[in-house]
């Protein structure tokens, strides 16, 4: 099983390294997990539920078109947070937090791809964002201490880890009382096909390792969370049948807004 978790895991970061890239065109990535141009990622953004606004207040390149969701409309954030990015990719909701939580907040942007923190890296570097860091590491396994962030965002990424019950411990372990969850991922409505749920593409295409609700409402309840929220977006079904087309798997997952306390 740890050698099969593991090939995921490095098929999975491959992925991302190539969308990462310069030349996206060459990532030969399904449409879930690969935009080829600024543009065709603001549009999928604009869908999402971005503003204009939004998207023109975040570095060029920034933003890779390769969300599920809006968690910045959950996580009514606040000036002086800490505010944690699980899978932050090239920055693009890091960003948007850091100017909402201002000079006397911080946000910390984790990502196990290099080749995403690097380009995040750079991309700091293109404006004022001194109370933004990224740092390389697994969802599983935090470079973060304990009891240290007030809010954890995350779009589209924890549907990818092998292992979501740490995943949520770990995220349990680095808020502080009080602290919540404001997360966008894909879930899954019922039991997926073995089609479906043995095919790496779609794996790695952010579909076959989607958690059953119950499944994940119960991982979060038992690693200490509460007054937990798991909302479907029925609307999603529309973009997630364009992932990949023909295959059918809108009718087993939907994009959902996750939220929680510690």
């Amino acid at each position: 099983m740890q050698t099969n978790d593991d090939h995921i895991r490095d098929e999975v970061r491959e992925r991302y390294s190539k969308i990462a890239l310069p030349n996206k065109d060459a990532c030969n990535c399904s449409p879930s997990c690969c935009s080829p141009s600024d543009h065709s990622a603001n549009v999928k953004s604009t869908q999402l539920g971005y503003s204009d606004a939004q998207l023109e207040d975040v570095p060029d390149g920034a933003n890779l078109g390769l969300g599920c969701g809006n968690p910045q409309a959950i996580a009514m954030l606040k000036p002086g947070e800490i505010v944690l990015d699980l899978g932050c990719g090239a920055g693009f909701d890091s960003f948007l937090a850091a100017k909402q939580v201002g000079g006397d907040g911080s946000v910390i942007g984790v990502d196990m791809t290099p080749e995403m923190i690097r380009k995040a890296r750079d991309n700091v570097r293109r404006g004022p964002y001194a109370n933004v860091e990224f740092r390389l590491g697994e969802i599983e396994h935090l470079p973060v201490a304990d009891n240290s962030v007030d809010i954890i965002m995350s779009n589209c990424v924890i549907n990818l880890s092998v292992d979501k019950h740490q995943v949520y411990a770990e995220a349990f372990r680095v808020l502080r009382a009080g602290g919540r969850l404001a997360i966008s991922d894909v879930v899954a409505l019922q039991s997926l096909p073995d089609e479906i749920r043995n095919d790496m593409e779609k794996y790695a295409g952010c579909v076959a390792g989607a958690a059953v609700v119950k499944d994940l409402e119960r991982m979060l309840a038992a690693v200490g969370f509460h007054d937990i929220h798991v909302d479907i977006r029925e609307d999603s079904k529309f973009f997630i049948k364009d992932w990949f087309p023909g295959s059918g798997v809108e009718k087993y997952v939907r994009s959902a807004d996750i939220r929680a306390k510690k």
